[in-house]
């Protein structure tokens, strides 16, 4: 599955483009992850929990650096892991496009292509695009609050919030989205067809 995301970040893009290419950090801003072992600079190794309610997922994998074009800012990576109870693995191509919104702001474009496969793909497509939109805001907020911390001259890893994810908050979250798009079509403006 596809799911794509955009936010944006009071930051020149150079300078967003600097945090990006530092991948440690940038795994410090996802939810439940954790790099275990760096194998060189375009290979890691790691783990990630994610929580929703009373689903809990570990998968313990590897995250490769496919292509880095500094001067289009876009960045490409492969990771696949396996669920530490094997119940399903899970593999992901991950695109992010840096694109400059004048002034110091910068807009981040994601398209994550999402395959799981196993028991931990019963929970369904709509579930998970929901707990990885709410794990990406999550992220997108954690990187905002890390730069400004890279600015100021602070340790961007001492600032940031929780590193865990929020089981019960990214549970309300999803669910609270998979409401709106099931429900959001019944409440849609009445359009009646022309009349001829």
């Amino acid at each position: 599955m596809i799911i794509t995301q955009s936010f944006d970040i009071d930051q020149p893009v150079d300078k967003v483009w600097e945090f990006f290419d530092d991948v440690p950090l940038v795994a410090a801003c996802v939810p439940g992850a954790n790099l275990t072992n760096k194998v060189d600079d375009d290979h890691y190794q790691g783990d990630v929990v994610i929580s929703a309610g009373p689903v809990k997922l570990e998968f313990s994998g590897e995250l490769k650096i496919k292509d880095r074009n500094e001067a289009k800012k876009t960045l490409v990576l492969d990771g696949a892991g396996a669920d530490k109870k094997g119940r399903g693995n899970a593999t992901t191509q991950l695109d992010v496009g840096l694109q400059p919104m004048g002034g110091a702001s910068t807009r981040v474009n994601i398209a994550m292509d999402l395959q799981i496969s196993g028991a931990a793909a019963q929970y369904g497509r709509g579930l998970v695009q929901d707990v990885t939109g709410v794990l990406i805001d999550q992220t997108a907020g954690s990187m905002k609050v890390r730069m400004q911390a890279l600015a100021q001259g602070q340790d961007p890893y001492a600032v940031g919030g929780p590193k865990a994810a929020s089981g019960i908050a990214i549970g309300f979250t999803a669910f609270m989205r998979a409401v709106k798009r099931v429900f959001g079509r019944f409440f849609l403006p009445y359009n009646p067809a022309p009349s001829r």
